[in-house]
């Protein structure tokens, strides 16, 4: 083929360079990833095996399987048996890993075994990011998102499913023993067969059905009547989409706003972000170091017990507060105005709603605002309560309510700049991750191979900014 690019012809006899360094160049990300493990305390991180046995044979040094996995999620290769075969044939491993191809179980059994250290690592980066200077904006955007596990649909159950399910179960049998009937009625060897293969499908379909018999106990005594039998930590969770939902992880992650690092990250296995304000905005403004931080999330962190624990504790959340829609055309609470300095409310007729005394069926910590005379005769009563007098309720501490608004008002663009930092990040991952997402079981696995994730997203933006030689220089500093 003439006029085209030629490749080398296969019997042709070649030297390869006499140091297998030099097939990696050096701004090869391997380089980044060897610098960085090699400086670790790995004994002071809790890794096993750090100092060898005296007898016996001799075993892989964890820092190697540590670099194999980090290069492993760097390139979007996190099962332990596509490791052993890229150990194997892949120049930059080689390279790595000094040409040792570990077998798969001893790869998968390093993850499992030293998942607390791996997560040490993890933050390990992140204080070598804040180090270099990378998080000098003091703000991060808080969110969780839904991640699959190893347990599919049909392996999860609730009473309602298993109910379901039962209800389907007998549905079958009914209509299979139905036919059944009428092919016994039926000569022939064909009528013979199919009465046999209606048996057969009965007889396991019965089987199932005691088998979800003796589930329903079980699930009785589960706290949050949820079962799953491949994973048992996973649970059912609602997602965006209307009507669907997983069985999976909630994986909460805080990212700073410059550089859309990710800063501190946590899986939990409850279906909701309500209680995860605080926690998440501690670990942030921990990781980051600085004396405040402004945390971003969106409505589903909109908790006022939430808010009222970040009080005083250098984190500032700005949340958009949840708008109820208006019932039958009434005004609504945003309608009325607060007065702090006088502690009232001024409603749509211009009248002030002032607190009145404590009442025999207040609940908790909420007061009551009312006018005991002005909405008798108010033009605007049909517009504003169905009842005798319009009461306002307030909770004892909205003032930290009041202020987080504030905070929102000065900052007209926070929602924007929210989405566009930790969407991006949670986007990237689910990418790495691909359809299945999780490959390992429980909660404490699953904790070890998002902390893996985190490392290696982290590594590739800390690189992207900084390049690879200036980020070896800051890790050998």
């Amino acid at each position: 083929m003439k006029r085209f690019v030629q490749g080398q012809d296969r019997r042709q006899g070649v030297l390869l360079p006499e140091f297998l360094d030099d097939w990696v160049s050096e701004e090869n990300p391997v380089r980044a990833i060897e610098a960085f493990v090699d400086a670790l305390d790995l004994a002071g991180l809790g890794f096993e095996r750090v100092a060898p046995a005296a007898t016996g044979r001799p075993g892989y040094h964890p820092g190697l399987l540590l670099k194999l996995y980090v290069y492993g999620y760097l390139n979007q290769v996190a099962s332990s048996r596509r490791l052993e075969r890229e150990a194997g044939r892949n120049v930059e491993l080689m390279r790595l890993t000094g040409r040792l191809a570990p077998d798969f179980k001893t790869i998968a059994d390093f993850r499992k075994d030293n998942g607390a250290a791996i997560r040490a690592a993890c933050r390990q980066f992140v204080e070598l990011c804040r180090r270099v200077g990378l998080f000098t904006l003091q703000v991060a955007a808080i969110d969780g998102s839904k991640f699959k596990a190893v347990n599919a649909r049909d392996k999860n159950f609730t009473p309602a499913k298993l109910k379901a399910r039962m209800d389907q179960v007998e549905a079958s049998i009914a209509r299979y023993l139905a036919a059944l009937e009428t092919a016994d009625r039926q000569e022939g060897e064909l009528a013979q067969a199919k009465s046999e293969r209606l048996a057969e499908k009965i007889a396991r379909l019965r089987a199932q059905m005691a088998d979800f018999e003796a589930l329903a106990p079980v699930l009785e005594s589960e706290p949050d009547r949820q079962l799953s039998l491949t994973d048992p930590d996973a649970r059912s969770m609602a997602t965006s989409g209307r009507g669907s939902g997983i069985v999976g992880y909630n994986v909460q992650i805080a990212v700073e706003a410059e550089h859309h690092m990710i800063v501190a990250h946590e899986v939990t296995n409850v279906g909701h972000d309500r209680t995860q304000l605080e926690p998440m905005g501690r670990k942030a403004l921990e990781a980051m170091g600085c004396g405040e931080l402004t945390a971003l999330a969106d409505r589903g962190y909109y908790n006022g017990e939430q808010v009222l624990a970040c009080e005083g504790t250098g984190v500032l959340p700005c949340i958009p507060k949840t708008l109820w829609p208006s019932e039958d055309g009434f005004f609504t609470r945003g309608d009325f105005v607060y007065d702090a300095e006088h502690d009232r409310y001024t409603c749509p007729a211009g009248q002030k709603l002032t607190k009145g005394a404590a009442r025999s069926d207040r609940k908790g910590d909420v007061d009551h605002y009312r006018h005991l005379t002005a909405c008798f005769d108010c033009a605007l009563k049909p517009r504003c309560t169905p009842d005798e007098l319009k009461r306002l309720k307030r909770w004892e501490h909205e003032d930290v309510l009041d202020k987080m608004q504030a905070r929102l008002d000065r900052m007209p663009d926070a929602m924007r700049v929210r989405r566009a930092t930790v969407e991006h990040a949670f986007g990237t991952l689910k990418a790495w991750m691909g359809a299945t997402h999780f490959r390992t079981r429980t909660l404490k696995h699953v904790g070890t191979e998002m902390s893996l994730q985190v490392l290696a997203y982290n590594l590739r933006r800390a690189i992207e900014i900084l390049g690879v030689r200036p980020l070896i220089a800051a890790i050998t500093a």
